[in-house]
């Protein structure tokens, strides 16, 4: 493999800064995907999150229509929709009538974790989370409203999704274990992993995708993408600055207290404990920070080390600036 083999692409979470406003986000949002689609980026993919202040992008199926409206080329999609949280007509109307709008250039990539704390999840559904093993049947709807098609006998045998049928778009199963990664390669689907937070199950998850992977109408071949957390800067130094904001927001996040993306002052100057920083280092091992040589040879390794057809690219930086930067700089050293 040589990573020209490889697509690049952006997960956008559209981070709020600090003193900064949910609007401004998904206005940075629509500047950097017109970037990125100028600079080749193949697919641009926002996430679901709830109740967490510093991520704007909490309604994937309206980000994406704004987004997909300000570009013309690029693949826009979910990365994901968290479907536990929806009825499945509810999506499939939603993401086949994106299609309908923008044809040929919708992904409906699919998680079944909540997206936020249980009390959040509730608020969204109004009832007690569904079973793990509820997701199968949920997809197995959402498929057959998108397809048009349920077994003779079905309670939804008469239900039209509207845009459905000749609307369905590509759909991705995302995981971060090997739950997700089996039932994506059982029905033949693209899976994406989130590496960039669980990175110690990136080569046995992708083994086990690949293991059970079964040809499908949809896909002859496995095809595996894997989220990947970079920052690039000029030099290592100015990298780690703008890392450093994420990994604060992490450690609050995983202690209860999430808020907005702070500055890499802010960052630099916090009082972390000995416990902070085991959980920092532990988090750096999965996270791409340097110079555009350092990068582009990590980036290389890790295509290599995974046999990965494409890296979904994840940078959360207090300046939008910097982060539009970072994504330049990854662009011009892979060529």
């Amino acid at each position: 493999m040589t990573l020209p083999d490889v697509k690049l692409s952006v997960l956008d979470l559209a981070p709020v800064a600090d003193g900064s406003t949910p609007a401004e986000a998904l206005r940075n949002s629509v500047d950097l995907i017109t970037r990125a689609e100028r600079l080749g980026y193949h697919r641009y993919w926002v996430a679901e999150h709830h109740n967490m202040p510093g991520i704007a992008s909490s309604s994937p199926p309206v980000l994406i229509a704004h987004l997909a409206a300000a570009t013309e080329r690029i693949r826009v999609g979910s990365g994901g929709v968290m479907l536990p949280n929806h009825a499945p007509l509810v999506v499939a109307e939603q993401f086949g009538m994106l299609t309908a709008l923008h044809p040929d250039r919708i992904d409906l990539g699919l998680g079944r974790a909540p997206g936020t704390d249980q009390v959040t999840a509730h608020a969204l559904r109004r009832d007690a989370s569904p079973a793990a093993d509820e997701f199968p049947r949920q997809l197995g709807e959402l498929i057959g409203f998108l397809d048009g098609e349920f077994p003779d006998g079905h309670p939804y045998a008469a239900v039209s999704a509207v845009p459905g049928r000749g609307f369905r778009p590509p759909i991705w199963l995302l995981g971060s274990s090997g739950y997700s990664a089996q039932l994506a390669g059982a029905l033949g689907m693209p899976f994406s992993f989130a590496h960039h937070f669980a990175g110690d199950n990136t080569l046995p998850a992708l083994a086990a995708y690949r293991e059970s992977f079964r040809a499908s109408d949809d896909l002859a071949e496995p095809y595996a993408m894997i989220g990947v957390a970079v920052y690039c800067a000029d030099t290592d130094a100015e990298a780690r600055r703008m890392a450093s904001s994420q990994t604060l927001s992490f450690l609050r996040l995983r202690s209860g207290r999430p808020g907005p993306l702070p500055s890499p002052d802010e960052a630099e100057n916090h009082p972390y404990t000995e416990l902070d920083r085991l959980f920092i280092e532990d988090r750096a091992r999965h996270t791409i920070v340097g110079d555009p040589a350092s990068v582009a040879d990590q980036l290389t390794d890790l295509a290599t080390r995974t046999g990965s057809q494409e890296l979904m690219i994840t940078t959360l930086a207090y300046d939008h600036a910097a982060r539009v930067r970072s994504y330049e700089l990854v662009a011009e050293a892979l060529g």
